[in-house]
């Protein structure tokens, strides 16, 4: 599955509608600190850390990168469930790490402390991994 990724800074109307289907399926935790997945999408489409995967001009995918500091940090992670398992997620993560090492920084993985999904995808990716 050929998934582009790319920071969305003007989402067109059916982009807006594709976020809103991604983060639906998030878990509460995943939309912390954010009191719900529209002010999660508006919060990132703000700062311009709003990064999505597009498959045949859908957005299937979509999380957070903050950039500076001291390291990169890639946070709130979702992928549709419709189409989860078939390396969506990946790509996003993959693409990610390539942007920051281009940079010559470092990509952690940001998540609430105790989740360990987020522990499991920042061991696999071998990725530090920050409590927010």
């Amino acid at each position: 599955m050929p998934v582009s990724v790319e920071t969305l800074t003007e989402p067109s109307q059916q982009d807006r509608i594709d976020l809103a289907k991604i983060f639906a399926d998030a878990p509460a935790w995943l939309l912390a600190p954010h009191r719900d997945a529209a002010a999660l999408i508006e919060a990132g489409l703000a700062d311009q850390s709003l990064i999505a995967g597009r498959f045949n001009d859908r957005l299937l995918g979509a999380a957070l990168l903050q950039r500076g500091g001291p390291h990169w940090r890639l946070s709130h992670l979702c992928v549709r469930k419709l189409t989860r398992r078939r390396g969506v997620g990946r790509r996003i993560l993959e693409e990610c790490q390539r942007l920051a090492r281009e940079e010559g920084m470092a990509l952690h993985l940001a998540a609430p402390q105790q989740q360990l999904e987020a522990q499991a995808l920042a061991a696999r990716a071998h990725l530090p991994l920050d409590h927010i």
